[in-house]
Protein backbone atom coordinates (compact mmCIF):
# COMPACT_ATOMS: atom_id res chain seq x y z
CA UNK A 1 0.00 0.00 0.00
CA UNK A 2 3.04 1.95 0.72
CA UNK A 3 3.86 2.59 -2.76
CA UNK A 4 0.56 2.85 -4.29
CA UNK A 5 0.62 6.03 -2.12
CA UNK A 6 4.04 7.15 -3.42
CA UNK A 7 2.06 6.88 -7.21
CA UNK A 8 -0.75 8.47 -6.08
CA UNK A 9 1.56 11.47 -4.86
CA UNK A 10 3.41 11.09 -8.27
CA UNK A 11 0.55 11.57 -10.54
CA UNK A 12 -1.25 14.63 -8.87
CA UNK A 13 2.13 15.94 -9.56
CA UNK A 14 2.79 14.89 -12.72
CA UNK A 15 -1.18 16.23 -13.21
CA UNK A 16 0.24 19.92 -11.24
CA UNK A 17 3.12 20.14 -13.44
CA UNK A 18 1.11 19.62 -16.45
CA UNK A 19 -1.11 21.92 -15.73
CA UNK A 20 1.41 24.68 -15.09
CA UNK A 21 2.65 23.42 -18.65
CA UNK A 22 -0.78 23.69 -20.53
CA UNK A 23 -0.69 27.62 -19.03
CA UNK A 24 2.72 28.01 -20.35
CA UNK A 25 1.60 26.80 -23.23
CA UNK A 26 -0.79 29.65 -23.68
CA UNK A 27 1.78 32.40 -23.05
CA UNK A 28 4.32 31.19 -25.55
CA UNK A 29 4.16 32.80 -28.79
CA UNK A 30 6.09 31.89 -31.50
CA UNK A 31 6.39 33.45 -35.39
CA UNK A 32 7.10 31.94 -38.08
CA UNK A 33 8.09 33.45 -41.34
CA UNK A 34 8.30 33.32 -45.17
CA UNK A 35 9.80 35.87 -47.78
CA UNK A 36 12.53 36.48 -45.82
CA UNK A 37 10.31 38.09 -43.26
CA UNK A 38 7.66 39.80 -45.90
CA UNK A 39 4.96 37.32 -44.65
CA UNK A 40 4.72 36.65 -40.68
CA UNK A 41 2.44 34.62 -38.48
CA UNK A 42 2.34 34.47 -35.04
CA UNK A 43 0.79 32.18 -33.03
CA UNK A 44 0.90 30.97 -29.43
CA UNK A 45 2.52 27.27 -28.53
CA UNK A 46 -0.69 25.16 -28.67
CA UNK A 47 -1.20 27.26 -32.56
CA UNK A 48 -3.68 30.11 -31.38
CA UNK A 49 -3.61 32.73 -33.95
CA UNK A 50 -2.34 36.33 -32.33
CA UNK A 51 -0.75 38.42 -35.80
CA UNK A 52 -0.79 38.23 -39.21
CA UNK A 53 1.62 40.59 -41.03
CA UNK A 54 2.44 40.95 -44.87
CA UNK A 55 4.48 43.70 -46.54
CA UNK A 56 2.56 45.94 -48.60
CA UNK A 57 4.95 45.36 -51.56
CA UNK A 58 3.72 41.56 -51.62
CA UNK A 59 0.25 42.85 -52.37
CA UNK A 60 -0.61 42.80 -56.18
CA UNK A 61 -3.73 41.84 -57.62
CA UNK A 62 -2.32 40.77 -60.73
CA UNK A 63 -0.43 37.82 -58.78
CA UNK A 64 -1.76 36.71 -55.76
CA UNK A 65 -0.13 33.13 -56.02
CA UNK A 66 3.04 34.85 -54.87
CA UNK A 67 0.88 36.20 -51.34
CA UNK A 68 -0.51 33.00 -50.84
CA UNK A 69 2.49 30.48 -51.61
CA UNK A 70 4.51 33.02 -49.13
CA UNK A 71 1.40 32.75 -46.86
CA UNK A 72 1.21 28.56 -46.36
CA UNK A 73 5.05 28.86 -45.76
CA UNK A 74 4.77 31.17 -42.87
CA UNK A 75 1.74 28.94 -41.63
CA UNK A 76 4.01 25.80 -41.88
CA UNK A 77 6.83 27.40 -40.33
CA UNK A 78 4.70 28.61 -37.60
CA UNK A 79 3.43 25.25 -37.03
CA UNK A 80 6.58 23.72 -36.63
CA UNK A 81 8.27 26.37 -34.10
CA UNK A 82 4.82 25.74 -31.94
CA UNK A 83 4.90 21.74 -31.97
CA UNK A 84 8.80 22.58 -31.05
CA UNK A 85 8.12 24.73 -28.71
CA UNK A 86 5.21 22.36 -27.15
CA UNK A 87 7.21 19.55 -26.52
CA UNK A 88 10.02 21.90 -24.84
CA UNK A 89 7.19 22.98 -22.57
CA UNK A 90 5.86 19.69 -21.93
CA UNK A 91 9.63 18.06 -21.51
CA UNK A 92 10.35 20.81 -18.79
CA UNK A 93 7.13 19.70 -16.37
CA UNK A 94 7.62 16.18 -16.57
CA UNK A 95 11.77 16.56 -15.83
CA UNK A 96 12.70 15.65 -12.20
CA UNK A 97 9.15 13.44 -11.78
CA UNK A 98 11.01 10.15 -11.78
CA UNK A 99 9.44 8.99 -14.58
CA UNK A 100 11.12 5.61 -15.83
CA UNK A 101 12.91 5.57 -19.04
CA UNK A 102 10.82 5.16 -22.40
CA UNK A 103 7.65 6.77 -20.86
CA UNK A 104 6.07 7.93 -23.59
CA UNK A 105 4.24 11.59 -22.52
CA UNK A 106 1.61 13.24 -24.49
CA UNK A 107 2.50 14.35 -28.15
CA UNK A 108 5.53 11.95 -27.95
CA UNK A 109 7.65 13.80 -25.45
CA UNK A 110 10.05 12.02 -23.87
CA UNK A 111 11.10 13.15 -20.31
Amino acid sequence: MKDLAGLMKQAQEMQKKMGEAQARLDAVEVTGEAGAGLVKITTTAKGEPRKVSIDPSLIDPSEPEILEDLFLAALADVKRKADEAQANVLRDAASGLGLPPGFDMPFGVKP
